[in-house]
């Protein structure tokens, strides 16, 4: 699907687009962890994620007169907000389709990029079947979230900025949801630093790499239990599930509330807002579901920003 050189020729498409978002030494906490930790606060990134990225290397790379009707996608929200910012940028309208349970605080975000929003489905999955025939209909480019190459390229250089800001990295922790941000990131970090482990996070309600590395392929979930928008697709892509399976040294799973204790903690410790996918990283050492060694260096990735740690 791709290679260390696409993740390269990425960000040097894409670097005057997107932040190189700060590094944080996890210090002076209330509730210390027992190993060196730095967060990686990529909901600083420009519309609160990572999603920036991948979105606007899929639009650089496409000719104008494929993005002249418009683009449309499907997301829990963030991958979303990266499209709409992205279409604000590139002077064309979005369309984007969200399930109902986006969050609440997301909203205002898609009106101030001038994005037009349906509500259409319970899912990812249902919202997606809504933006294709979206697609088909009128002719806009379609950006899928996770299965386009261009899209893991894009989210793969957040791989290369930790190994730049953190260079004595261990363990890395990411958030999982369609994938394509593991598949990037661990495709990249393996390519120029293999000894550091990428260990994959995933809901209980929404085990689908979990799942189809247990069963050695890709499966499709038969439901979907979990309240985070952002972390809930019954199916990756077989190429994404390629990538991740050469990358990743684990994936384990942790629960809604746990993502939801992690979110308050990173809001009472540093003022941080993370969604709760943005705050699955640290949820997973919380709980023990992620294990490290007192003197490891671990980066806890905050890939989301929202208002969940402040209720």
């Amino acid at each position: 699907m791709i290679s260390i050189s696409d993740i390269e020729a990425a960000r040097s498409r894409i670097g005057s687009y997107v932040r190189h978002t700060p590094v944080l030494p996890v210090s002076q906490w209330r509730d210390p962890l027992p190993f060196r930790a730095t967060l990686k606060l990529e909901l600083q990134q420009v519309t609160g994620s990572f999603k920036a990225r991948g979105a606007i290397n899929r639009l650089l790379t496409l000719p104008p007169e494929t993005i002249a009707k418009g683009l449309v996608t499907a997301s829990g929200g963030n991958h979303g907000l990266a499209i709409a910012r992205t279409g604000y940028v590139m002077g064309v309208p979005t369309k984007i389709f969200l399930p109902s349970n986006v969050a609440p605080d997301k909203l205002p975000k898609f009106k101030g990029w001038n994005a037009d929003t349906v509500i259409a489905g319970d899912s990812f999955d249902e919202c997606n079947v809504q933006a294709l025939a979206y697609a088909e209909q009128t002719g806009a480019a379609y950006v899928h979230p996770f299965s386009d190459p261009f899209v893991v390229a894009g989210q793969g250089t957040l791989g290369l900025e930790i190994l730049d800001d953190i260079p004595d990295v261990d363990v890395v922790l990411v958030a999982i949801g369609g994938g394509g941000l593991a598949a990037g990131l661990g495709t990249a970090i393996k390519a120029r630093r293999p000894g550091v482990k990428v260990i994959g996070i995933e809901p209980f309600g929404a085990p689908t790499l979990h799942a189809s590395l247990a069963a050695n392929r890709v499966v499709t979930l038969d439901k979907i239990e979990t309240r985070v928008p952002t972390m809930a697709s019954k199916r990756t892509d077989e190429r994404v599930f390629e990538l991740i399976r050469a990358a990743l040294d684990d994936v384990v799973l942790i629960s809604d509330d746990d993502m939801a204790r992690a979110a308050r903690s990173l809001w009472f410790e540093c003022g941080i807002a993370a969604d709760l996918s943005g705050a699955a990283t640290l949820a997973a050492l919380q709980t023990g579901a992620v294990t490290v060694a007192p003197d490891q260096h671990v980066c806890i990735i905050v890939c989301g920003a929202g208002t969940d740690g402040q209720s």
